[in-house]
């Protein structure tokens, strides 16, 4: 019995630095993408399914700037990095305040895009994420946008993660189209020798009241960071030094309406102004908690 109880125990202590091992190469691939980095945007719309004759496929949108990917958390199972865009000339550089991707290890709690600006709250099996890493992406007001969870892949040189989930129009879209309201994105996030790459496959879904899910047309996003020196993101660091304080407020209480684990519905616009436009007018005001917590729970139905 003792012979075999060594064994038993030198199995699990390899195990267990096995698991340690390709976990800390999960963070450092996730923790990668941080910093400064010349983004370039593309997208085109590859494959039409329609036959209505009068369907017009999307423009490709191609563009760019500097972005800065600020680290915002770093915790053994909870990463947050908040996305900066740098536009205008150097002279006349503005700040736009981006996405935000948060990754959760072994989360079990999502919440999915149904369309029609609702998201339903699910919980996944254990044994489901069991090693997976769960992307959770916000809009720039930081209001849910979509969520996945997978394993970080790393193999043959390679480091991936790369997930299927409903989200909403993206921005590019959602100000030219009305005719369907799910985009299903296949999103991949890859590290290179250059930097890193958001690759897209996107189907754009047109999802009926009586719940079938029509495609429309399918998408091709390419999005390639370019590592450059952070000193071109000083404007960015600049910026969220002064406006970090109030974007932590601005999580918290979103965090405390996701800690409900309710259906989430919301509303387009007050005043003919989406929730970014309110929150991003509000950062630049004499604001407090109950300031940022009724201007979010005007946008809840």
């Amino acid at each position: 019995m003792k012979p075999f109880f060594l064994f038993l125990m030198s199995f699990l202590l390899c195990q267990s630095l096995s698991s340690q091992t390709k976990l800390e190469q999960d963070r450092q691939a996730i923790k990668a993408m941080c910093g400064c980095y010349e983004v370039r945007f593309n997208f085109s719309e590859t494959f039409q399914h329609t036959q209505d004759s009068t369907y017009k496929p999307s423009p490709d949108k191609i563009t760019g700037g500097i972005e800065w990917v600020q680290l915002v958390e770093d915790k053994p199972d909870k990463i947050v990095m908040q996305h900066l865009l740098i536009v205008g000339p150097k002279e006349q550089q503005q700040i736009i305040k981006h996405w935000r991707q948060d990754w959760l290890y072994q989360n079990q709690e999502l919440y999915v895009y149904d369309g029609d600006k609702q998201w339903k709250y699910i919980e996944l099996p254990y044994d489901d994420v069991i090693g997976q890493w769960t992307q959770k992406v916000y809009q720039v007001d930081d209001s849910p946008r979509y969520e996945g969870s997978a394993s970080w892949v790393h193999i043959d040189g390679k480091h991936y993660w790369e997930d299927t989930t409903p989200a909403p129009l993206p921005r590019r879209e959602f100000s030219i189209r009305d005719d369907y309201n799910i985009t299903l994105r296949t999103n991949r996030q890859e590290l290179t020798d250059f930097g890193w790459v958001h690759d897209q496959d996107n189907k754009k879904i047109l999802k009926t009241e009586d719940g079938q899910e029509v495609v429309l047309a399918e998408e091709k996003g390419y999005n390639a960071y370019t590592k450059v020196d952070d000193s071109k993101c000083k404007a960015a660091k600049n910026w969220w030094a002064k406006h970090n304080d109030y974007w932590a407020d601005v999580r918290a209480e979103w965090q405390s309406i996701f800690e409900n684990k309710d259906n989430i519905s919301m509303i387009k616009s007050i005043g003919d102004k989406p929730l970014f436009m309110h929150m991003f007018e509000l950062q630049d005001q004499d604001y407090n908690n109950k300031k940022i917590k009724k201007q979010i729970k005007a946008f809840l139905k």
